[in-house]
């Protein structure tokens, strides 16, 4: 058929078009050719970018969060310091109660014995050792009863109280058969006495305080009732008491009813005790008495087991006379009577005096009243011969300062500090967000370290204890939890006694009333944003180490570039450490550094567990 446009049908290209076609493809292949062979212009660019691009091929990808964790270089700033081991003979070091400190001060009301720290150009800045042969403490409940020897290598106790089997020494560890003075056949029976007067059994009492408590064999033993005692002790020539409690798994600190306020706040313990504590009670017209009254609960029982009392049986043993016995009696009755308590018992040893739950029917001297200075004002405060008023109350059955419920229900429940207004800041609302947040955080702990909440962490501190959130949150009979409540910050450690809890206040620029390796995991919330501008965070994360355990843990909860300032510090510190997201996601700046303490002991290089050195 026969196109319009093409009249001839089939009209032949010619000749010349093909070749211009083939000529102008084998130009563009010549040319790609020469500019493959690196000669071109162009090319030359594309090489020169190419040869500064580093683009090899990365095999060992690290996941770690990297959220603002560059280390910047400053030319005028050293590298992170290295921090060297301390002499062994450090190996118990416990700064601010140091024997030879100590014997500087007056002997007068034990001041001697009270917290002394050391002045800055005194201070330590290197890693205080473990002893050699240190080993991972039993776990609870077997530690309750066993020490290794080579943790705490004293022996002295276990020949100077033989007889009241306090401890004994077998091979290589230390047996505990819950002995004290005053109930050498063990503890147990002790408390089965005493809870047939004091509701021990029903969560009633939940918290306890053991003043002068010796190896805390009471605590512990009340600890299986589900009691949390605060037991203290001096360190003098009973040595090593505390650290043997703490080393059992039993809450422990160093302490003493001295010249100042014991650093617990009013109204915080169920009951107390002294079992031959050998405080005496009468001494500064019964000030250590008041003292005692001021941290016990309205409806709280106090228990004197030992001098003066069951005097007729053992004033010989004593060498002391019947009238000097009988008077010290007369007057502990009279001072407590005082203090609105009433004997509810006496047998034997033991005498028990309850404190009635308000003052309406207490006939007080008003003259003898301490003057309002904010309650819980404690820290450092002398400590005055006054009586602490009750709180108001409405009707005589109200109990003043609030009742509580029976522990566990306690836990969880609204604390009295909070219903009634007297945490700044903290209302009913804010406080359950606080116990859900809690839960979350702790939560996501657990899944970064999964010890957390068995009982390989059992002596656990949180130093920023807020509300008592993290402890509420991990509480188990595999651990317990030292709340510390920094004296810079807010007052809530009578939210945490009212929650059932224990804790202390205290100043993180000094060192803690404890000795070395006594934590098994230590949290800190906030405190080196808090501290930041107080002290140095290297005298933070130094006392931080002293009383960590070797391969203990640390769980940092901070800002990130807080974080990133102290995680620079450990590096040099024998600590292993990974930076962690918030749980809710690498855009929130607060962050979680894990830190693991690695396992060293004095006097021998190389033993570390890991290749940091």
């Amino acid at each position: 058929m026969v196109s319009k446009h093409n009249p001839s049908g089939n009209k032949k290209r010619s000749p010349l078009s093909i070749f211009a076609v083939i000529g102008l493809c084998c130009f563009f292949y010549i040319l790609g050719a020469w500019q493959r062979s690196g000669f071109g212009k162009g090319d030359s660019i594309a090489l020169e970018v190419t040869k500064q691009a580093d683009c090899s091929i990365f095999t060992n990808l690290n996941f770690e969060t990297h959220h603002n964790d560059v280390e910047i270089v400053e030319p005028s700033k050293p590298k992170a310091q290295v921090f060297k081991p301390c002499d062994v003979k450090y190996t118990d070091y416990t700064p601010c109660q140091e024997q030879d400190r100590a014997m500087k001060f007056p002997r007068d009301n034990m001041i001697y014995r009270e917290r002394h720290c050391p002045p800055e150009e005194e201070k330590l800045h290197c890693l205080i050792p473990a002893p050699k042969g240190y080993m991972t403490p039993f776990e609870w409940p077997k530690s309750c009863d066993y020490v290794h020897y080579a943790n705490v290598p004293h022996k002295s106790l276990t020949v100077e109280k033989a007889v009241q089997n306090w401890v004994q020494f077998k091979g290589n560890v230390f047996k505990f058969p819950g002995g004290g003075t005053m109930f050498p056949q063990g503890a147990d029976a002790y408390i089965d006495e005493l809870a047939s007067v004091i509701p021990i059994a029903d969560g009633s009492v939940r918290t306890a305080l053991d003043t002068g408590c010796g190896v805390a064999s009471w605590g512990a033993y009340m600890l299986k009732r589900n009691v949390l005692a605060m037991s203290f002790a001096p360190r003098d020539n009973h040595e090593a008491q505390v650290q043997f409690a703490l080393e059992r798994g039993v809450p422990a600190v160093i302490g003493v009813l001295g010249s100042i306020n014991l650093p617990y706040p009013s109204r915080a313990f169920d009951m107390a005790q002294c079992s031959r504590c050998l405080i005496p009670w009468t001494a500064n017209d019964g000030m250590y008495l008041m003292e005692v009254d001021r941290v016990l609960r309205p409806g709280g029982y106090w228990v004197l087991s030992g001098p003066p009392i069951n005097w007729k049986t053992y004033y010989q043993v004593w060498k002391r006379t019947k009238e000097d016995l009988k008077a010290e009696q007369k007057k502990i009755e009279e001072l407590a009577e005082q203090l609105c308590w009433e004997k509810k018992y006496e047998k034997g040893d033991i005498a028990i005096f309850r404190k009635k739950v308000n003052d309406k029917s207490c006939r007080r001297n008003s003259a003898n009243m301490c003057k309002p200075r904010g309650s819980d004002d404690v820290w450092y405060k002398k400590m005055e011969t006054c009586i602490t008023p009750f709180p108001k109350v409405s009707s005589a059955s109200e109990v003043a300062g609030g009742e509580l419920k029976k522990f566990p229900a306690r836990l969880f429940a609204v604390p009295p500090h909070i219903s009634k207004g007297l945490v700044e800041g903290v209302s009913v609302e804010s406080y359950q967000e606080d116990n859900k947040l809690w839960k979350k955080h702790v939560n996501a702990y657990k899944r970064i370290n999964r010890l957390i909440g068995t009982a390989r962490y059992r002596n656990v501190m949180d130093m920023n204890a807020g509300l008592g959130g993290f402890a509420a949150a991990l509480e188990s009979p595999k651990s317990w939890v030292m709340n510390v409540v920094p004296t810079i910050g807010k007052d809530t450690l009578g939210v945490i006694y009212e929650r059932g809890l224990i804790g202390i206040y205290h100043d993180w620029c000094e060192g803690f009333s404890t000795y070395p390796r006594t934590y098994d995991l230590i949290h800190a919330n906030g405190v080196f944003s808090l501290y930041q501008d107080k002290c140095s965070f290297e005298d933070i994360l130094l006392e931080m180490d002293r009383i960590l355990r070797p391969e203990g843990a640390v769980i940092f909860r901070d800002d990130v570039d807080v974080l990133n300032k102290v995680r620079k510090i450990a590096g040099g510190m024998r600590w292993d450490t990974k930076m962690n997201d918030h749980e809710d996601g690498p855009l929130v700046p607060e962050k979680i550094l894990v830190a693991v303490k690695q396992y060293w002991v004095g006097g021998i290089k190389g033993n570390s567990t890991s290749s940091a050195e």
